[in-house]
């Protein structure tokens, strides 16, 4: 970190602490960015209505069941649980794979990686 990285990152700290960032309009929301400068102007409007509209493709979505799968397989504690959310996660990881190409072995090793990683048992 430079000079002026080190000065902006004092400064914003100090304002912190003053409060100056309190009471901001949007505060504990995220943020609602809204660059559409890298999609063609073409397809700008059908992208704001897809979105707005609620929109998620495939591809989002199954890294968000995933996630979400990873961290429950993680949490739980009951081995019957524990194998149905391993089952899930396997089903989620094949549909994603397939959707790149890629074969379920792959997809079945990485599973196999997650396992280990969540009982511990890192290599």
């Amino acid at each position: 970190m430079d000079l002026i990285d080190q000065l902006v990152e004092s400064r914003v700290r100090e304002a912190e602490r003053d409060g100056v960032f309190d009471d901001l309009p949007g505060q504990g929301r995220p943020l609602e960015l809204e660059d559409d400068t890298m999609v063609p102007e073409a397809l700008r409007a059908a992208y704001r209505l897809l979105r707005n509209s609620g929109f998620v493709p495939e591809e989002v979505r199954l890294h968000r069941e995933i996630r979400e799968a990873e961290d429950l397989l993680r949490a739980c504690e009951d081995e019957t649980l524990r194998r149905q959310q391993a089952h899930r996660l396997r089903l989620l990881l094949d549909r994603l794979g397939q959707q790149r190409g890629v074969t379920p072995t792959l997809a079945a090793e990485y599973l196999d990686r997650v396992r280990q990683r969540m009982d511990g048992s890192d290599e």
